[in-house]
């Protein structure tokens, strides 16, 4: 119960990061995903359906504030939770490269996917300026967040295992 807690404020926390300060943050209109970067975390240290359900959640704060259709930021986060959380087998916690690189790969993922379907279905065929000037920026800018942000997530993960196992020694 109190991971869900928890896991409901960071959730809400990254939201608000990502539409508050790092907006104001951003570099040419680019800004880094951090919801991508809760829900591959979330996804890679506890298996496919939490990941497919904080990736619903994150999806669903999009569509509400931000989309022009219900659901679409829902299902895109809740596949990207949903195959981030089949490398559940291989975590390891001390390791940053792999949640570097799956980050990264769903960051691309997230951006072809939203250009696929919101603006080559629309007839802006223009795809190597789309990659240019906002996914390789946005890639870039989130792998950098994501250098101080995992590893909060990866503290605050361990610090609710231990409380959940009974142990009175936090960190």
């Amino acid at each position: 119960m109190k991971r869900n807690i928890i896991l409901f404020f960071v959730i809400l926390f990254g939201f608000v990061l990502q539409t508050t300060l790092f907006q104001t943050l951003s570099f040419g209109g680019i800004s880094p995903n951090i919801l991508i970067i809760i829900t591959v975390s979330y996804g890679f240290m506890h298996g496919k359906k939490c990941g497919m359900v904080v990736g619903f959640i994150c999806g669903l704060l999009m569509d509400i504030f931000y989309g022009s259709v219900l659901g679409f930021y829902a299902l895109v986060y809740l596949y990207i939770g949903a195959a981030n959380g089949v490398f559940h087998s291989i975590f390891y916690q001390d390791d940053i490269k792999l949640p570097l690189v799956l980050i990264l790969v769903s960051d691309f993922a997230y951006s072809f996917t939203c250009y696929i379907l919101l603006y080559l279905l629309r007839g802006r065929f223009d795809f190597i300026f789309y990659f240019r000037k906002i996914i390789v920026p946005e890639i870039v800018y989130t792998i950098f967040v994501t250098v101080f942000i995992y590893p909060c997530i990866l503290l605050l993960n361990r610090t609710t295992d231990d409380v959940e196992r009974g142990d009175n020694k936090v960190v």
